[in-house]
């Protein structure tokens, strides 16, 4: 954290060799004040033999420190590791320290709620937080019982990682937890409220801010039916029963992450609770991550890897499992659909970077340098691979291998080749897994999958990454909406004869029920007949496998954007997936529109756009998902400021279910911001009718939009160098920066970005500042001079771990665009 040293491989196989941690008794008090709470560890273990190690704590102040009752210099500490010396047998080292809450999102985050002026605090160690909260020996794979007991002021509740239950004298006491992680501890405390169940044994608890206590019970009975039917269907295929203590969920707020599976106190992001109208995708994808989670408590929890190198194994497996469950337990169909246009999509994005990367064995030889490969590559392509695993070796050899994986290294680690192993011995003899996870595991790339109109179908890698991957999938065709052929296939070779198509079908899709990882390449006729036929298609799967196929080619220059936005005029006002309507509608009109087309036709696109919501509000169920996403694509899309905007902003007019819909009402006054037409007196009259932490965002966004240069230094003086913002503030400013029509007020920023965001390191935590760094890249201005600053920037020795890959990733879709205007120039 903040530039100190990241623990190595060698000093965690050195510490694991050393000595082992039996139990780790830690006691909080959380009533000192909103900056700084007390932290005292007793840190029990034993070490094998004499050695040299380090306690890891990161403390404001170090008020003492002990080895078995005798003090420890406590002027030794440096950069975050307190050294001590051990001899053969039993010890225990007691630190007692002040830490310091943070805003960033990592450590123990606190948080006001502006609703009603309380605190909230929420524990997030991941990834290596722990010691700013307690001291530790801060490495996966020397795992421990915890005994946690919590003081807090008088009005808040504890929730943590064991039953938490309180003494006559006000101490929360935590029951004594399974052997967890350091990253796994959590501890969760305020004044939350809480809706509470039973179920096969288990208690259910959900908490959240006491402002949202209308929202967590409107939206507690969904999500309870989730997560009992996510229990009884991982009990079903896994064979063991949720093996922690109360699984509790708490909506935090200001969370980084979607969620955070720390076993029996899961931290979700309390967006969830969605205080306006909610559409179906928007409740698929909560559903999605409590499912997710869940998977956890099996995948990470029970059974966690050993180092931080094969950490994607735990996201590639919660992440297919999730929508497993879903599709099968919860009645959320079209899970596999969302998982296409969502979560594969954001895959294929990180496939196309410079920074792509193995799904297995990218090198990991510090902590840190594990978060640079923490990307859709480790969710969405791992789960696709998955999905290979299982076409090679059957479902039921992979649940058998499961369960013999879970059982062999319960409450203990394993490895991708433990994980591997229990899959060989669970597959046929005649099939070599290693060999399966060489070309799967082992190579990064995604193939280019075609069908040509005399049936051959090719399988090309890219040409700097060659991969010998075999693709279990199928093709089909499709005629005035119907599917006229399907043929399922394995592609283990360069190319193949496909037997069985109906070649002369205007729709041919390769890969069309999206079984494999790879990007269909559609052939010309396929491409000329879209806008006429994909709106006839009445399989949604192949709908979204085209909208992703051609969302990477027109990242890669091979498909002219103004053919999505074409095909968006004839698709969306016909689509009835709520998924690809959403997220494909997301992409036109932030990527498509306003980065890939040239400026002078941009405006005219975006007015197609407008026109299509206006079409869908008209034509769709009033208050349906449908509408709500006609109406969210109007309000970031139309010029009609007197028609639509100000109305809406006044609250007349609005489609049916968005009367007093406040989050609606902040895209509609950043609009109006973005075009001079909202003040700051407008904003502050705006925020005295939703003083919510929801509501201050929005206010924060609508101010660093309006266009004026005294407007946009503010912003960017407050992004760049407030130390008090939070990591949801932060993000807020950056999110409206970049929008006024005249690019001039914004050009200034672009050279003063490159040097002003990566200072920031100073004060803002990793994964909280490559968040701000990838939204506040000036990714709009689509300049090769932006390109040359970004180019000069990377090539610093001294640039921050997390900033250089957001920036990297974010310079990788700027010379997209580029290539995209220079290639499709008229």
């Amino acid at each position: 954290m903040r530039g100190v040293p990241s623990l190595t491989l060698d000093e965690a196989r050195d510490r694991t060799d050393l000595l082992t941690v039996r139990r780790m008794e830690v006691d909080l008090d959380l009533d000192r004040g909103a900056e700084h709470f007390g932290s005292t560890t007793r840190i029990h273990l034993t070490a094998s033999r004499d050695g040299e190690t380090f306690v890891d704590v990161a403390p404001v102040t170090l008020h003492r420190a002990t080895l078995d009752g005798v003090e420890l210099d406590a002027t030794s500490l440096a950069e975050r590791r307190l050294p001590v010396s051990l001899t053969p047998g039993e010890h225990v080292v007691e630190v007692e320290a002040t830490m310091a809450y943070s805003h960033d999102g990592e450590g123990l985050h606190r948080a006001s709620d502006p609703a009603d002026g309380s605190d909230y605090v929420y524990g997030h160690m991941f990834l290596d937080a722990g010691p700013t909260v307690f001291a530790c020996i801060d490495q996966p794979d020397l795992k421990a019982p915890y005994v946690v007991t919590a003081r807090a002021p008088q009005d808040w509740v504890v929730i943590g990682n064991g039953r938490a239950t309180q003494d006559a004298d006000g101490l929360w006491r935590l029951r004594e937890t399974q052997p967890l992680a350091t990253y796994y501890v959590s501890i969760c405390a305020g004044p939350y409220v809480q809706v509470r169940e039973e179920h096969d044994g288990i208690s259910l608890g959900m908490y959240a801010r006491a402002s949202l206590q209308a929202e967590l019970e409107r939206h507690a009975p969904e999500m309870m039916a989730v997560t009992r039917a996510s229990f009884d269907y991982f009990h079903s295929i896994f064979g063991i029963h949720y093996p922690f203590d109360d699984y509790d969920q708490v909506f935090a707020p200001e969370f980084n992450a979607g969620a955070m599976e720390n076993p029996g106190c899961v931290v979700i992001r309390d967006s969830y609770l969605f205080r306006g109208a909610a559409s179906d995708d928007e409740v698929l994808t909560r559903a999605n991550t409590i499912s997710h989670e869940m998977a956890h408590m099996w995948f990470g929890d029970l059974v966690t890897l050993r180092w931080w190198d094969d950490l994607w194994l735990n996201e590639s497996f919660a992440e297919y499992m999730a929508h497993r469950c879903l599709v099968a337990a919860t009645g959320y169909d079209q899970a596999w659909v969302d998982a296409t246009v969502a979560r594969k999509a954001w895959g294929y994005s990180a496939e196309r970077s410079p920074s792509t990367h193995p799904v297995a064995g990218s090198p990991a030889p510090d902590a840190k340098s594990a978060l640079a490969n923490f990307d859709g590559i480790s969710y969405a392509k791992g789960a696709a691979v998955l999905r290979q695993l299982i076409a090679w070796i059957g479902d039921d050899a992979f649940l058998e291998g499961i369960r013999d994986y879970l059982g062999g290294h319960a409450h203990g680690n394993a490895t991708l080749a433990d994980f591997l192993g229990a899959m060989q011995r669970a597959s046929s003899d005649e099939l070599d897994v290693a060999a399966w996870s060489a070309a799967w595991l082992e190579t990064s790339g995604v193939d280019v999958i075609a069908v040509d109109r005399q049936g051959t179908i090719t399988r090309t890698p890219p040409q700097d990454r060659p991969a010998d991957r075999p693709h279990a999938m199928d093709v089909a065709t499709y005629s005035d909406g119907a599917r006229t052929s399907r043929v399922e296939l394995t592609l283990d070779s360069p190319s193949a004869q496909v037997e069985g198509l109906d070649l002369a079908a205007p729709l041919i899709i390769p890969n069309a029920g999206d079984l494999t990882w790879a990007t269909p390449q559609l052939d010309g006729t396929t491409l000329d007949a879209l806008p006429g036929q994909l709106p006839q298609v009445t399989d949604a799967q192949a709908r979204a496998v085209v909208w992703v196929g051609l969302r990477d080619g027109a990242a890669l220059s091979l498909v002219d954007p103004r053919r999505l936005v074409e095909l968006g005029e004839a698709a969306l006002p016909v689509e009835d997936d709520d998924s690809i309507f959403s997220r494909i509608g997301m992409h036109l009109t932030n990527r498509v529109i306003r980065v890939l087309l040239p400026e002078d036709e941009q405006d005219e696109a975006r007015a197609r756009m407008a026109a299509v919501g206006e079409q869908v509000l008209a034509e769709a169920e009033p208050g349906s998902s449908r509408a709500l996403h006609a109406a969210r694509l109007i309000a970031r899309t139309t010029e009609d400021v007197d028609g639509r905007l100000r109305p809406w902003a006044d609250g007349r007019g609005l489609p049916s279910g968005l009367e007093g819909d406040q989050d609606f009402r902040w895209i509609v006054l950043g609009q109006l911001a973005r075009r001079g037409l909202l003040d700051e007196a407008g904003i502050d009259a705006a925020l005295a009718h939703d003083r919510t932490m929801t509501g201050a965002l929005g206010a924060l966004t609508a101010r660093a939009a309006i266009p004026t240069p005294e407007a946009k230094e503010a912003a960017w003086r407050e992004l760049t160098t407030s130390r008090e913002l939070s990591n949801y503030e932060l993000v807020a400013l950056a999110a409206g920066f970049w929008g006024p029509a005249d690019r001039d007020l914004v050009l200034p920023y672009v050279e003063r970005y490159f040097a002003d965001v990566p200072a920031m390191s100073g004060w803002i935590g990793e994964d909280a500042l490559s968040r701000v760094a990838l939204m506040a890249y000036p990714s709009r201005i689509v300049t090769p001079e932006t390109l040359r600053l970004s180019r000069a920037t990377l090539e610093r020795a001294d640039l921050p771990q997390g900033v250089r890959r957001s920036m990297v990733d974010a310079q990788s879709e700027l010379e997209e665009a580029l290539l995209s205007r220079e290639r499709f120039a008229r």
